[in-house]
């Protein structure tokens, strides 16, 4: 590969990940706590209205319901603008957007268009509770927010080693000129061994990332929307990429040790990183600086 294009390639990628660093750690901020009272026209209480807070950069949705009091409360979401959506059975959707500010207590009161209380012929709107179902079933889900709180936790992780991943990445990229010569001849032993090791540094770092992503519980009713759509499919890229990378890595690492030139498919293990590092300064990014 021509040395002047991989310097480019490099410097752009640095460039890139300088920009990946500043964003992402601008967005690493503590949660935000989003919690109302949804009553009717006349200020009696909605209970079980189903509210929905739609992250408007990130495409996430949270839902829950209101309880018997017709309050909600829902935690760990990231600062940011919101759509909520409040329905209730009878009663006129409200949406509302508003921003969550870093570490923020917010009390969003909701007003639907409507009435809660008896009908003029007497008879009231059955609720859950009046048809038998237990309180465990027609109150706020405990489970499903513990499941969001540790999924809210695990991708935080997730990001932060990702930027770290990426870093390690780029390191590895840089570190490679001096683990080989010119036209894939050995280079010397220090820079072979300083690129080995960066790069094992790198998988690791990357396996633990994916981990945190892929352990990460799913919460039911949750939707992917936005960004994060792109953030997903670059891992279809980064992941067989960074397989590859390794195992091209160890081939050339090899063949340089016995004092052999790069050849065969080990010559394609810059080409493999560099598309790799890409893919996953992309996925950072899409997040990062909501593209």
């Amino acid at each position: 590969m021509n040395p002047k294009r991989v310097k480019f390639i490099l410097g752009a990628g640095i460039l890139m990940l300088s920009f990946s660093i500043a964003v992402t750690l601008r967005a690493q901020t503590s949660s935000a706590t989003l919690s109302g009272t949804v009553t009717d026209s006349t200020g009696l209480p909605v209970a079980h209205a189903k509210i929905s807070v739609n992250n408007v950069f990130s495409g996430q949705t949270v839902e829950t319901e209101s309880d018997a009091s017709g309050n909600f409360k829902v935690q760990n979401l990231s600062s940011g603008q919101y759509e909520v959506s409040v329905s209730a059975e009878g009663f006129t959707t409200s949406t509302t957007r508003i921003k969550l500010a870093a570490g923020a207590a917010q009390t969003l009161p909701v007003t639907l268009a409507g009435s809660a209380s008896p009908s003029s012929s007497g008879s009231t709107v059955p609720s859950l509770s009046s048809l038998g179902f237990p309180s465990s079933e027609v109150q706020g889900n405990a489970r499903e927010q513990a499941l969001l709180n540790k999924r809210t936790r695990m991708l935080q992780i997730h990001q932060k080693l990702g930027m770290v991943t990426v870093a390690a990445m780029v390191a590895a990229l840089i570190a490679s000129s001096g683990a080989k010569g010119r036209h894939g001849e050995p280079g010397s032993p220090t820079g072979r061994n300083v690129h080995m090791a960066l790069g094992a540094t790198t998988a690791g770092l990357y396996a633990a990332t994916a981990y945190f992503a892929i352990a990460a519980p799913h919460v039911p009713g949750t939707k992917v929307r936005g960004p994060i759509r792109l953030h997903k499919a670059m891992a279809w890229i980064h992941g067989p990429g960074m397989v590859m990378t390794a195992i091209l890595g160890a081939m050339a690492y090899s063949q340089m040790s016995n004092g052999e030139r790069v050849h065969g498919i080990a010559k394609y293990h810059s080409t493999a990183a560099i598309i790799t590092t890409a893919a996953l300064a992309t996925a950072v990014l899409a997040v990062a600086a909501k593209l």
